[in-house]
């Protein structure tokens, strides 16, 4: 593999993509970001963990500054809007984790704020209705009329965070190099598939 190849993951709900990357990280032997960027969030930016955590992949929206104030309630701010600065915080530890070395990082924008980056080789997993849905009610033991409400519920959050972020469009095929079905492929079968790929666009880079 190139040195420094970065691949991003973005993901529908249940499709197993957090998966898919940790699984193929761990057979290029390279590092994996998925919540693992909040605490380096957290500590290179200032900002507290459950501030981030509450805005992870999320669209801005006003009640952000009710978190942060029930966080920091003596804080009177007039610098940067919080909106702001999380953007920038998240920005700032995408770019210094891809500087650090080859790896896998899910959601959160990556590909778009990777966009300039060489080997950056970008990915969307998705799947059918019926196996997200089993995924996620085994996962977080749902009953089952509360599952499709999530998934959409889910889904709309990333897409909309993706959308503002970026110029492009969450999970359409030419935002990104390659999109794969996890319904058909199976989460083993997705990595294998991406290993070749990897593979294969590194020889023509």
């Amino acid at each position: 593999m190139k040195e420094n190849t970065i691949i991003t993951i973005g993901r529908q709900f249940g499709s197993g993509g957090h998966e898919v990357g940790e699984k193929l990280a761990k057979e290029l032997g390279i590092k994996f970001y998925d919540k693992e960027l909040i605490k380096i969030m957290a500590k290179k930016s200032g900002l507290c963990e459950k501030v981030l955590e509450s805005y992870d992949e999320k669209p801005m929206n006003s009640l952000l500054y009710s978190i942060v104030m029930d966080v920091y309630p003596s804080v009177m701010y007039t610098g940067p809007t919080i909106d702001q600065q999380i953007y920038q915080a998240c920005y700032d530890t995408i770019r210094h984790v891809a500087d650090e070395g080859s790896c896998v990082i899910v959601g959160r924008s990556a590909d778009y704020v990777l966009r300039d980056h060489k080997n950056l080789i970008s990915v969307f997993i998705h799947a059918d209705n019926a196996f997200r849905a089993e995924r996620v009610k085994k996962e977080y033991q749902l009953p089952d009329d509360k599952i499709q409400d999530m998934l959409v519920k889910t889904d709309k959050k990333r897409a909309s965070y993706y959308n503002f972020q970026s110029e492009k469009k969450w999970g359409m095929a030419a935002s990104y190099n390659l999109c794969l079905d996890t319904s058909i492929l199976g989460i083993d079968g997705a990595v294998k598939l991406l290993i070749d790929y990897i593979g294969y666009v590194n020889q023509k880079r």
